[in-house]
């Protein structure tokens, strides 16, 4: 290896590094104050270690609030929504890749200039909406509006768009149906967009905050993200047990995510990409 190739691959190493310190050290800051007392939480300068690990943040916290309501909450509504995003993404994808019929490109260009609309401006249309449909405060309010997404529709369309067109019109001249051909055809072979749509959703959803703290108005409804304002007052924020709580709401996301991410650089990548 020359000295300038070294060079290069110990600079890109040293960048890999930093940005990797940079991106965890919240992680530990978090995980550090869960164990701390009131006043290590606050003092100046920080204290990067607790002087005395208190156990008892984990409790507290997790006694603070019906977090185990929270729980079932949150993962209702993000199974339901992952699983029927990833339905009718792919029921879409298969028409706009597959399927003529008129006004297929016009409709395609429209949805597509959809992504492009702020997700905080239909707030207010879905509520007043789902109001008028009286689902506020229900699961319906948390799950109907995410049960489709143009970003998976147009990511799942790359993919199946890669499989030939030889390839379904031969499996339409052997009586297979577009039902059949999708499910065991193009689905198979988009398994790792699929998967990389699924967990990014999935992960979306367990961390929504705005949208389940407009819709619900009883703890009965809340999700976990909204359960952690329970730490929060008027006078004062109860930082150990809050970052005691934000540690067990996102632990099974970023479990999740570890086991997943090559999926999530796969699909996207071959899905997104490729044409």
């Amino acid at each position: 290896m020359t000295a300038k190739r070294f060079s290069g691959h110990l600079v890109t190493y040293i960048l890999l590094i930093i940005g990797a310190i940079t991106m965890l050290l919240p992680f530990f800051w978090m995980l550090s104050t869960a164990f701390k007392s009131g006043f290590e939480a606050i003092q100046t300068p920080p204290a990067w270690l607790p002087k005395k690990l208190l156990w008892t943040n984990w409790v507290n916290a997790w006694n603070a609030a019906p977090f185990a309501q929270y729980l079932i909450n949150s993962v209702v509504v993000s199974v339901l929504t992952t699983l029927g995003q990833i339905i009718t993404s792919i029921m879409a994808a298969f028409a706009f890749a597959k399927m003529n019929f008129r006004g297929k490109n016009v409709l395609f260009m429209v949805l597509l200039a959809t992504m492009m609309v702020p997700g905080e401006m239909l707030i207010i249309p879905n509520f007043v909406t789902l109001s008028q449909m009286s689902l506020v405060n229900t699961y319906g309010a948390l799950i109907i509006p995410w049960l489709a997404s143009f970003f998976a529709v147009f990511t799942l369309r790359q993919s199946f768009a890669q499989v030939p067109d030889q390839l379904y019109y031969a499996a339409k001249l052997d009586g297979a149906s577009d039902w059949r051909f999708l499910w065991q055809i193009l689905v198979p072979n988009a398994k790792s967009a699929i998967t990389a749509i699924g967990l990014l959703q999935i992960i979306g959803s367990w961390n929504s905050f705005m949208w389940p703290l407009i819709v619900t108005n009883s703890e009965k409804m809340r999700t976990l993200p909204v359960g952690l304002q329970a730490f929060s007052t008027d006078t004062s924020i109860k930082y150990p047990e809050l970052m005691a709580a934000s540690t067990f709401v996102i632990l099974p996301m970023v479990i999740l995510y570890i086991l997943l991410n090559k999926y999530v650089v796969a699909g996207i990548s071959n899905g997104g990409l490729k044409g």
